[in-house]
């Protein structure tokens, strides 16, 4: 591949020498959490992670020190930041969701963020010149962050009108 099939140059990841036995350990470490038990009498599966969630607190805090450990291994792996935002986002909408008592642990169940992290981070290693899909998402992520967030604020500021116009 010359410089003109890339565009202005090829991206290069400079991945550090521990990459390939980091990958490793978070394929070893993803099927465990997200895909390691068959649910009886279907073809899913589910992993620990959601069972661990169950204990109040702590399982939570267990899940976002694992998700700690897969950020980091991302970050030093040599993949562009907006790859690293992408594996932060799917960390950070399942300890987010994930803390929901119940609900959390279904969700944990079905989103396998660990799965995506690292089905992220193996694709962008394996195919460097696509981060260009990383800023499409990013910029995708962005808007609806915005939209989310003025949605959010409309509604505190509506029920603190109404607290305020109640108590008058």
């Amino acid at each position: 591949m010359t410089d003109a099939d890339t565009g202005p140059g090829p991206v290069v990841v400079d991945a550090d020498a521990a990459t390939p036995v980091d990958l490793q350990r978070l394929r070893d470490l993803s099927h465990l959490l997200d895909d390691s038990i068959r649910v009886p009498g279907t073809d899913y599966r589910i992993g620990i992670e959601p069972l661990i969630g169950l204990l109040p607190v702590v399982g939570d805090a267990v899940g976002v020190a694992i998700s700690a450990y897969v950020l980091a291994v991302a970050a030093r792996s040599g993949v562009p930041r907006a790859t690293v935002a992408r594996v932060a986002f799917v960390l950070w909408l399942d300890a987010v969701v994930g803390s929901v008592p119940l609900v959390g642990d279904l969700f944990d169940a079905y989103w396998k963020a660990n799965l995506r992290a690292t089905h992220l981070l193996e694709a962008r290693l394996a195919d460097p010149p696509s981060v260009a899909a990383d800023r499409r998402y990013l910029r995708r992520l962005a808007v609806v962050a915005v939209a989310l967030t003025l949605a959010v604020v409309a509604v505190l500021v509506a029920l603190a009108w109404w607290l305020v116009t109640a108590l008058g």
